[in-house]
């Protein structure tokens, strides 16, 4: 906490993004009240505090590094962050802005846009760790106010957060949830992501599609030959797994056999 103020001072700040982790924030409804409370929101532009200049005690920090513009304004706002805090896929991984990692820029910006010249923009879409230094990182696509509050709790008692890493796999079977690979055929990807969504989908009887990422000692490869056991195609199999997190290599896996064209 800055000396100078009794709370500390927060920022949050959008990037490339759809701005679903920050409508989190928003979509905390009372509790958001509660925590202005404890929290002292100097800029937050969604919510119309605009103090993006100010030294802050913590910065969170939506969204992928995608423009040259992006990587100098990072490094601003960790100059001016004690602690600086990436939330959801795009700013922990590239989210789906990183799927153009998968095809030459030049190509897709010709193919886009009538005026590509116009176009100012990095070769690569990258996640906020690979430019500065990331105090800790709250993985989904978008997160929920579950872990934004229990983030903030921890923060503001002084004590390190809580990483979820196990898989969604320990989550649903913690909830009593039938295995949806197992009575319905379906391909989950419980069993490569990591918990802390609730096990929202496989408890509606849907399958997982990775929006939280990568659990920990994943293997795409077993998971892969699975898929294909239940009917999928390679490049079905490789959608699924490079849709949202196509730049961790935990889902990138290739040269298996399934991810060739069948």
């Amino acid at each position: 906490m800055s000396e100078q103020h009794q709370q500390p001072r927060v920022a949050v700040h959008k990037f490339s993004s759809c701005d679903g982790c920050q409508l989190a924030f928003l979509n905390l409804g009372e509790d958001l009240l509660a925590l202005t409370e404890r929290l002292d929101i100097v800029f937050f532009a969604e919510a119309g505090m605009m103090n993006e200049s100010a030294e802050v005690d913590i910065a969170f920090v939506e969204g992928s590094i995608s423009t040259a513009k992006d990587a100098q304004r990072i490094r601003n706002i960790r100059e001016h962050s004690r602690y600086l805090i990436t939330i959801g896929a795009c700013a922990t991984a590239g989210g789906l802005q990183a799927l153009r990692n998968l095809a030459k820029s030049d190509d897709w910006v010709q193919a886009i846009y009538t005026n590509p010249e116009h176009i100012d923009t990095l070769d690569k879409v990258s996640p906020v760790r690979e430019h500065v230094h990331v105090d800790f990182e709250l993985w989904g696509c978008p997160i929920n106010k579950n872990q934004l509050i229990a983030l903030v709790n921890s923060l503001s008692l002084g004590v390190l957060p809580f990483e979820e890493t196990d898989k969604l796999c320990m989550q649903c079977k913690r909830q009593q949830h039938a295995c949806v690979m197992v009575t319905k055929g379906s391909p989950c990807m419980g069993p490569l992501t990591r918990s802390g969504c609730g096990a929202l989908c496989p408890a509606f009887g849907r399958d997982c599609y990775g929006c939280y990422g990568p659990a920990e000692n994943t293997n795409a490869s077993a998971l892969g030959q699975r898929f294909d056991g239940v009917g999928l195609l390679s490049t079905q199999i490789s959608n699924r797994y490079l849709s949202i997190y196509s730049n961790e290599q935990a889902f990138a896996c290739t040269g298996q056999g399934w991810n060739e064209e069948s």
